[in-house]
């Protein structure tokens, strides 16, 4: 294959993703993914700065989303239901992918090093929207707490979308999920 066929990322990020489920993240090499894909290393290094932002290359596309949901949430908006709704934004951008995405997340899963960056991801987005909040006005600490509850109510359904067989639809995951952290926070 030459590097002209169509759709050098998606090749690159599948041949990733085989590789670090076969021989384990830290022994694969960026030359034999760009050879899994039929590709160079320079084509690799087109799309990815190193072998770690194949997994986490979407960073910046989720904080776009959430954000910018936040942000054109109608003023009278909760913050907590401006957080739900930024992270059910996202839905579209992993159901599109769901293999790819549990692929993903048993490689993170196998790896300490990866789980740190994860970690990292998730306080990086959580950062984010509890500034989109304060220039909402909400102020902190609720901007914070919204941010920080609305991540782990959707990382509970996401982890269980993504590690159960049957799941559910991710959307109606998240929105049960929410639901709940409601209920616990009334009483109820």
């Amino acid at each position: 294959m030459g590097r002209w066929e169509p759709d050098a990322r998606g090749r690159l990020e599948q041949a990733a993703l085989d590789l670090y489920q076969e021989r384990g993240f830290e022994q694969t090499t960026v030359t034999e993914i760009a050879e899994r894909a039929g590709l160079t290393e320079r084509t690799f290094f087109r799309h990815f700065v190193d072998k770690r932002e194949v997994l986490f290359g979407q960073q910046d596309l989720l904080r776009t989303i959430c954000v910018r949901t936040i942000e054109a949430a109608p003023a009278s908006t909760l913050p907590l239901d401006a957080v739900a709704t930024a992270l059910e934004a996202l839905v579209p951008v992993f159901q599109e992918r769901h293999e790819l995405v549990r692929q993903r997340q048993a490689v993170i899963a196998a790896n300490p090093g990866l789980q740190e960056r994860e970690l990292l991801k998730e306080a990086w987005l959580t950062s984010a929207m509890a500034e989109a909040l304060q220039r909402r006005g909400v102020t902190n600490p609720a901007a914070s707490l919204a941010a920080e509850v609305g991540v782990i109510a959707f990382k509970t359904a996401f982890d269980h979308w993504v590690n159960e067989p049957d799941a559910q639809d991710l959307l109606r995951l998240i929105q049960v999920s929410r639901d709940q952290l409601k209920d616990i926070v009334a009483g109820t």
